[in-house]
């Protein structure tokens, strides 16, 4: 397991939560173009799984309960992957992408959360 997402309303004061109020610190932080969204990494010395702020600039209503936007595990070959998910029936909520060095897919679990497979090379 890689990180958990958590959708946010305002970048700025949620990173200054978490590295103000909870001591992360901030790793990175960037534009996803492909999808209106900023993103960012935050740690915490002593553990291997970050958390990920999301937010999507088109979204301005929030319900309770909305802000578990995804959470990510690794895989070795995404082909193989997603091939066998669709074989299984899975939903696949969005066909692999590349995102830096990554390729990136979403499948979706009975419930409708979304869960990020990440390909790294």
């Amino acid at each position: 397991m890689l990180h958990t997402s958590i959708n946010v309303k305002d970048m700025d004061r949620t990173i200054n939560f978490y590295t103000d109020k909870l001591g992360m610190k901030l790793e990175s932080r960037r534009e996803i173009k492909q999808n209106n969204a900023e993103i960012a990494f935050l740690s915490i010395e002593g553990s291997n799984h970050n958390i990920e702020l999301t937010w999507w600039k088109d979204k301005t209503e929030y319900v309770e309960g909305d802000q578990l936007d995804h959470i990510a595990f690794s895989i070795e070959n995404m082909d193989q992957f997603i091939a066998r998910m669709k074989e299984e029936g899975v939903e696949i909520a969005k066909e692999p992408y590349l995102l830096g060095t990554s390729r990136i897919a979403f499948i979706k679990d009975p419930n409708g959360i979304w869960i990020e497979m990440i390909e790294r090379k």
